[in-house]
């Protein structure tokens, strides 16, 4: 059989990309360069990214229809090209990132989410310049937190490369899987899969100049967070917890897995969230209806400060269901709660760069 491009061109249009669910050559994937020598056939695919996790099903799918329909003693090497530059090695992540926070909890239902978001609005309030990142892959919240889930961030070109442009609103610079994905639907995806788009959201984002990275985490222990760990140099941990018992031996769990000896990330603080029940119309009167002061003595025992003690109130709840999280009002109560949780961030952020040494990316074996 006599070998030509445009043979192989054709025989390529029958290969479908799934990052378009078009063919190679409705895609533009095949680079001008087919070399043919012979029976040994060479060219390009050119994907958009490095990152791409098509690469490799693509590349063998190619091979395998050529080799199909011109026959196995035909030799086929094919390369790989991209539109976008090479995405940065993991320790030049983030350059212009001075400050890396992780918001956690050992256990769901304690209002991490909810702390996170105000703590990143109250820095920003605090004039700082800061950035939201959504890691909780099988549950976002920050789209419906911030008023924004029917936004959808688009492309930007910098360096070379295309870039996710976070959504902006009160300040702070926001990203969440939940843009991407159906709010109704259930997000069934392997580790693999969840740990890549988080990467994207991390490596492929254009997060610019932040004085704080705040990271609201899943809760408990999970892949997620040694991804987090060894992609990212965190400069340290808030815990966030409710007094109850419960909540507290899971807190445990959380502050041992960013302390042991293989992570070592510093514990900035414990959030007691809940810490009590006021009424709207008994200001005064509080209700320790989840226990008194857990959080305190959890704190007193492991010997880290308590940055804050949140009252359980019903505006916090709807003023996160309506967007406009209750940090934006710091004539409130809880608003004020927030601005002083995000004084007591910074005080200790800057005290424990000046007492340790600079944060490395955690090195865990898989």
């Amino acid at each position: 059989m006599t070998l030509y491009p445009k043979l192989i061109r054709e025989i390529l249009a029958t290969v479908v990309y799934p990052g378009t669910k078009k063919n190679l050559i409705e895609s533009e994937m095949v680079a001008d360069n087919i070399r043919i020598n012979g029976q040994k056939v060479s060219f390009s695919l050119i994907f958009p990214r490095d990152t791409d996790p098509f690469i490799k099903s693509t590349v063998k799918a190619a091979e395998a229809t050529l080799k199909y329909k011109l026959g196995p003693e035909v030799d086929v090497t094919i390369t790989t090209e991209f539109k976008s530059s090479p995405r940065p090695e993991v320790d030049k992540l983030l350059p212009n990132v001075k400050n890396i926070i992780a918001v956690s909890s050992g256990k769901g239902g304690v209002g991490k989410s909810t702390v996170a978001a105000n703590l990143a609005i109250a820095l920003s309030r605090l004039g700082y310049k800061v950035g939201l990142l959504d890691t909780d892959i099988f549950g976002p919240s920050m789209p419906k937190m911030f008023g924004i889930e029917n936004e959808r961030p688009y492309g930007v070109e910098k360096d070379g490369r295309q870039l996710i442009e976070p959504i902006e609103k009160y300040g702070v610079k926001v990203l969440s899987i939940g843009f991407f994905v159906d709010p109704n639907t259930a997000t069934l995806w392997r580790g693999g899969m969840a740990t890549s788009a988080l990467k994207q959201l991390i490596a492929d984002a254009d997060w610019g100049d932040l004085d704080y990275f705040v990271l609201d985490t899943p809760p408990g222990t999970s892949d997620i967070h040694l991804t987090l760990l060894q992609t990212l140099a965190i400069t340290g941990a808030v815990i966030v917890s409710t007094p109850q018992k419960v909540a507290l031996a899971d807190a445990r769990k959380g502050i041992d897995m960013y302390t042991n000896d293989k992570v070592n990330v510093p514990i900035l603080g414990l959030v007691e969230n809940m810490a009590w029940f006021t009424p709207a119309e008994l200001p005064n009167n509080r209700y320790y209806i989840f226990g008194k002061e857990g959080c305190k003595q959890l704190a007193e025992e492991m010997k880290v400060p308590l940055l804050a003690q949140i009252p359980l109130v019903q505006s916090i709840c709807d003023s996160g269901d309506d967007g406009e999280p209750a940090a934006l009002h710091a004539d409130t109560v809880t608003g004020q709660a927030f601005i002083n949780l995000a004084q007591a961030v910074v005080t200790r952020v800057n005290l424990r760069n000046k007492t340790l040494p600079k944060t490395h990316i955690v090195k865990v074996k898989d």
